[in-house]
């Protein structure tokens, strides 16, 4: 078993004024060649953005973007017609493959929007671009793993589709319940990030916003120091 921790304060960090944003990853003006990616994981964006702000129409290519909203609802339209909101509980999944744009703007008038994206690097080239949107029940991780994403040619449940052998769960653990971690595949590494919460994973304690990657693992137990959210990707290593 191999591992890597990234503590939340080790983060990049930048204050736009009306978006603060941390990385786990390089990304924009942060670079550090040690914080590249985690496997097929590029990026993986902790944002806060201010009311009635938000990103312009931007372009996107050869990516797999995930958006988790932890707090608010952020408006969301695309080049494929697609113009949705996206709030707490849900998922949204973009297949960028030859391309598309798109926008991401806070519509409220008092209350700050915080999310999770993630983008990973698709199995593919240059396939047709896609969008998926589905609200997840939270009952359903509640000590239990709950799958949100999943690959294209393998979808369980509700799991949202994308252009890789990589998964992306959600649970919600009570103080001392544990949860046993398998890959789906042996060439499969876990990045965890703990959303809230304090998790014990292979004997190292992490707390809020920390993350640990692990890989060269065959099975592994997490365990709940309190109650904790915690979402964890499970995606290719090379």
């Amino acid at each position: 078993m191999k591992t890597v921790i990234h503590r939340a304060d080790s983060r990049g960090y930048a204050d736009h004024g009306w978006l603060k944003s941390y990385h786990s990853f390089s990304f924009a003006g942060y670079q550090n060649i040690e914080r590249m990616n985690f496997g097929k994981l590029r990026v993986l964006n902790d944002d806060l953005v201010q009311p009635k702000m938000g990103f312009g129409t931007h372009p996107h290519q050869n990516m797999e973007i995930i958006s988790i909203p932890l707090q608010g609802a952020l408006s969301h339209k695309d080049s494929m017609g697609n113009k949705r909101a996206i709030e707490v509980g849900e998922v949204q999944v973009m297949t960028a493959g030859t391309g598309l744009t798109h926008s991401e703007f806070n519509d409220s008038n008092t209350d700050a929007v915080n999310f999770l994206q993630l983008w990973i690097i698709p199995e593919s080239m240059d396939v047709k671009p896609n969008y998926e949107q589905h609200k997840f029940n939270n009952i359903d991780r509640y000590n239990k793993l709950q799958m949100v994403v999943a690959p294209k040619d393998n979808i369980e449940h509700d799991a949202l589709p994308i252009n890789q052998q990589a998964y992306i769960y959600r649970t919600r653990l009570d103080s001392g319940h544990a949860l046993d971690l398998k890959p789906k595949n042996a060439d499969n590494g876990f990045y965890i990030f703990i959303v809230e919460g304090s998790l014990t994973v292979s004997e190292n304690l992490l707390e809020k916003r920390d993350s640990i990657g692990v890989w060269d693992v065959e099975n592994m137990t997490i365990l709940a120091n309190d109650t904790a959210e915690v979402i964890i990707m499970e995606v290719p290593m090379h």
